[in-house]
């Protein structure tokens, strides 16, 4: 075991950041570490065609059908199925890739297949629009014609297109649609912050600060979309990435407590057990084996 989760860069050397890749048997054996929890500086989305694979994405089991397409944000903790005899696509790509404008980088930021606050996105295809395939195929045809001047922007827009599809498939489901308006705004605005900040332990009023609005005002907005105040969205971050630590590191309790920001191990040990009822070891020793 490592003292920090294992983390793939994108394929350095192609054209561009967006890439098709088959996963199945050959897949895993040249790339085993895939089976064991890493994370990734890009977006992935498998469309696993055969089999029926169980996924492990932050502690939480998702068991895939033939035919359905599982989203993956950038640096989500997750792994492959090791026991094999499943075959599919996996479609790679980078922020750098997508966000051509604003609204671009809004839509990614904002997206419900790209959520960590959010269930993990799967889409049954066997159930849904026959588009995702069909725009898919598009997007590994085009990447295997010669480049050109509209290349680029063929590619992103079939890509675009793509998530906005699949986002109102997951829509049509039994997913509760979020109101958009200043409430969503905040909120995401919120998350990212908290991405960037959580292991500095800043006050709720100091993210209000930075998003120039009241604290009263950020409460209002993440209850709303969320239904948690921004101290248990805050909390949620920190306990994930503890939780992360405890598991796949081989880091001690005093590492992982300096680490994400406690001075002292006794702190850190509190923490952890008011918000979870086990104390770190215990939490450890749970997952051991598994």
């Amino acid at each position: 075991m490592a003292s920090k989760i294992k983390q793939y860069a994108f394929k350095p050397g192609l054209p561009m950041e967006i890439e098709i890749i088959s996963i199945g048997d050959t897949f895993l054996k040249g790339l085993a570490e895939t089976t064991k929890p890493h994370r990734t500086d890009f977006y992935q989305v498998f469309w696993f065609q055969k089999g029926n694979p169980i996924h492990i994405v932050d502690f939480r089991s998702v068991e895939l059908k033939p035919n359905s397409l599982l989203f993956i944000k950038k640096q989500r903790v997750h792994q492959f199925d090791p026991t094999g005899g499943y075959e599919g696509l996996g479609l790679l790509f980078t922020d750098q890739f997508f966000n051509r404008t604003d609204l671009d980088t809004k839509f990614l930021t904002n997206t419900i297949l790209f959520n960590d606050l959010l269930d993990i996105p799967v889409i049954d295809l066997n159930e849904s629009s026959p588009e995702l395939p069909r725009i898919f195929s598009q997007i590994d045809t085009e990447l295997n014609l010669p480049a050109d001047a509209l290349h680029y922007d063929i590619l992103q827009n079939f890509l675009h297109n793509f998530l906005l599809v699949a986002e109102r498939e997951r829509q049509k489901r039994d997913f509760t649609q979020i109101p958009k308006g200043a409430d969503l705004d905040y909120t995401f605005q919120f998350t990212q912050l908290i991405e960037k900040h959580f292991i500095t332990h800043l006050a709720v009023n100091e993210y209000a600060t930075n998003l120039s609005i009241s604290e009263r005002r950020l409460h209002q907005a993440t209850t709303r979309i969320l239904g948690k105040s921004p101290k248990e969205l805050i909390d949620e971050r920190i306990l994930l990435e503890a939780k992360r630590l405890l598991v796949h590191t081989h880091l001690s309790i005093k590492e992982i407590g300096f680490q994400l920001g406690f001075e002292e191990p006794t702190y850190f040990n509190r923490y952890f057990r008011k918000h979870t009822g086990k104390t770190p070891i215990e939490f450890k020793g749970s997952y051991i084996g598994r």
